[in-house]
């Protein structure tokens, strides 16, 4: 098939080495903005139209990711090269199948790696694979049980599996793919890529609004902007939040308003603290801490009861969002493995609280946080209520036993409010406009 394509008004110059790498195995890591995803995309939509018998499969670590993410890139770039109408696009599966051919992109999360392991192509074979976000993965030794299932076919003469690699560096310079990728370095085979949004040197690629993110994320918090925007690998240190990023007021802002409430709830048990967190979300898309619902059993000869608990909350929520009455209530967040208070809730009230999807490393949970405070747009409202969340960030820290390690953890004690903040982070995160 032939194509007229002008890659070079899609794909910055920086990106021709990869491309052009004779590599069976291309990794592209390094910061947020650099087109990465794009690039690679793009190239195997192309490859995949020169050979009528080619298959690609994208994989994921978690399927349910695979939508929003690269069945969009894919489609994305099919769109691009101006294709579209050769494909036929479903979600049940995930499949793009190009309709002259019976060929297809195939969509994957690796869930259940045994069932890619023997999955089976109606016509032609794969030659591309992706994986996206690979830093999600558990280890090297899970996406090379998938990767070996393909390349170890017989192709015919002259084609090969080529194999792509996309992620953003974790900070933890002893997590497992930060001590592989340098592995890998100069190995036969092998081309490893580093970019960055600096590197994207054609016009109308990257909004000026997202230039300017980036500048307000650099002047915030520049060991921040070091990891998300430059890739690189700049260690956890041993305090959790820049406390500096947490601004105090007395009053809200009279040039903003709150536009909608947003309720976050940590569980304690019988010596663990309970508390939910009241979050304004404003009409200049910042957050600031209203009120917070506090109550720990220590010390208490009487423990409060779940249905205790569920009125406290209750009459919390309803006391805090009287003060604002147009500001509609869009979540009332909670760790999706409290089936207790959830289920005395609901039995009482009628209302359903949404378990949170926490299931990721302590790492990720606490990016989201991180990346609201370093745009500058975390307030908290001064009150005597509001003390203990400011305290409990303050003292929040890893475990120093764990830092060097492929698997660090936070110290557990009095981060109630730190977990439930987290909560809140992770729900919303497509409202607050985090991790796109």
């Amino acid at each position: 098939m032939k194509l007229r394509v002008n890659l070079d008004q899609m794909i910055s110059p920086h990106f021709d080495y990869v491309l052009y790498s004779s590599a069976l195995n291309k990794v592209l890591k390094g910061g947020r903005g650099s087109t990465k995803s794009s690039v690679i995309s793009l190239q195997i939509v192309l490859d995949f139209l020169q050979d009528e018998n080619a298959n690609a499969l994208i994989i994921r670590k978690v399927a349910n990711t695979i939508e929003l993410s690269v069945y969009e890139q894919i489609k994305w770039a099919i769109y691009m090269i101006g294709v579209q109408s050769q494909f036929a696009f479903t979600k049940s599966p995930y499949r793009i199948t190009h309709k002259p051919t019976g060929t297809s992109f195939y969509f994957s999360g690796l869930d259940d790696p045994a069932k890619l392991k023997s999955m089976i192509i109606a016509k032609g074979y794969i030659c591309q694979l992706w994986f996206e976000e690979l830093a999600e993965f558990s280890s090297w030794e899970e996406v090379d049980t998938v990767r070996a299932s393909f390349t170890r076919k017989v192709l015919p003469p002259g084609k090969h599996v080529v194999t792509y690699y996309s992620y953003n560096p974790p900070k933890n310079p002893y997590d497992w793919i930060n001590e592989w990728v340098s592995q890998k370095m100069g190995k036969d085979k092998w081309y490893v890529d580093h970019s960055t949004y600096q590197d994207v040197t054609l016009p109308d690629i990257l909004a000026e609004d997202y230039l300017d993110e980036i500048e307000t994320v650099k002047q915030n918090d520049y060991n921040y902007y070091q990891w998300m925007y430059k890739g690189k690998v700049i260690g956890l240190g041993n305090s959790i939040y820049n406390m500096d990023l947490f601004f105090e007021i007395n009053q809200l802002p009279d040039n903003d308003y709150i536009a909608q409430l947003a309720y976050s709830i940590d569980v304690g048990h019988q010596t663990s603290a309970t508390t939910c967190l009241c979050i304004g979300l404003t009409g200049k898309n910042n957050v600031i801490l209203l009120d917070t619902y506090y109550y720990s059993p220590a010390g208490q000869t009487k423990k409060k009861s779940p249905g205790e608990l569920a009125r406290d909350i209750h009459d919390f929520i309803a006391d805090s969002a009287s003060a604002y009455p147009n500001a509609p209530i869009v979540k009332r967040t909670i760790d999706s493995a409290e089936g207790g208070l959830r289920n005395q809730y609901y039995s009482d009230y009628g209302t359903r609280l949404h378990g949170v999807n926490k299931a990721m490393r302590k790492e990720t949970m606490i990016d989201y946080p991180q990346e609201l405070l370093a745009q500058g747009r975390v307030f908290i409202l001064r009150k005597k209520t509001n003390e203990i969340f400011i305290t409990q960030h303050q003292q929040y820290r890893w475990d120093e036993k764990t830092i060097a390690t492929s698997d660090p953890k936070v110290i557990k004690e009095n981060d109630h409010t730190c977990d439930a903040f987290q909560y809140f982070c992770i729900d919303n995160k497509r409202l607050l406009g985090l991790k796109k």
